[in-house]
């Protein structure tokens, strides 16, 4: 892939298309979809479909990394790693989006919920149960990991007791408690503070041994919970 990306530099410059169609390149392969890495800007790639060649641009906020999935084929630009190659970082600002595509937070304090912009629109989104929105890395985290803003007691709903015995002190230093009325999930406290964690697919919290259990196998009320 890196030696096509040289090629088509080096063809573009010999042959001064940036400003032309490149039907002057040949796609190393007839058949399919290809992106191919612009070999100067971050935020253009060559795009080969079915053999034929198109110069496409990153919508903005996003950047070619050759895994890209957010939007014809571009990534989130905190995501990728231009390595040395260019890019405009000019945000086209809407209400709610600094850039038309990008993920924001609803606000500064704690928040279980987050912003998504795509084409400038903000969307908001739920993070899962029991995690809250953290800016350093764009997506929702356990809420002990944001202490300085978050309360895990009430992002969870629930408070680690100071001492435990009885079944979940088998599991110290992380002892685990059921969830009332939710036989999918369960409780572990890390250092003293809580995280709701979900079973696996088609997994049960089975209450007596305190793990997570094929239906049919927990020995709780929580085995009648199938798929």
């Amino acid at each position: 892939m890196e030696q096509f990306g040289l090629f088509l530099g080096l063809a573009l410059l010999a042959t001064n298309v940036y400003s032309a169609p490149v039907d002057s390149i040949e796609c190393p392969e007839k058949h399919g979809v290809q992106a191919y890495a612009h070999t100067e800007n971050c935020d253009q790639f060559f795009l080969c479909t079915n053999g034929t060649i198109t110069l496409e641009t990153c919508e903005n906020g996003l950047l070619f990394d050759g895994k890209g999935a957010v939007h014809n084929h571009c990534n989130y630009n905190w995501a990728v790693d231009c390595k040395g190659r260019q890019w405009d970082p000019t945000p086209v600002s809407t209400p709610g989006c600094e850039y038309q595509f990008g993920i924001y937070p609803v606000s500064k304090e704690c928040s279980t919920t987050y912003i998504k912009c795509a084409f400038g629109e903000p969307i908001e989104q739920e993070c899962d149960a029991g995690l809250a929105y953290d800016e350093r890395i764009h997506g929702c985290n356990w809420p002990d990991q944001l202490l300085d803003k978050c309360n895990p007691e009430a992002v969870v709903g629930f408070k680690c007791p100071t001492k435990v015995d009885g079944p979940a002190a088998r599991f110290w230093p992380f002892p685990r408690f059921p969830v009332s009325g939710d036989c999918r999930r369960l409780i572990t406290c890390v250092e003293g503070h809580p995280r709701l964690i979900t079973c696996g697919e088609d997994k049960v919290f089975d209450e007596s041994t305190l793990t997570c259990e094929d239906p049919e196998e927990a020995h709780s009320k929580c085995g009648s919970f199938g798929k």
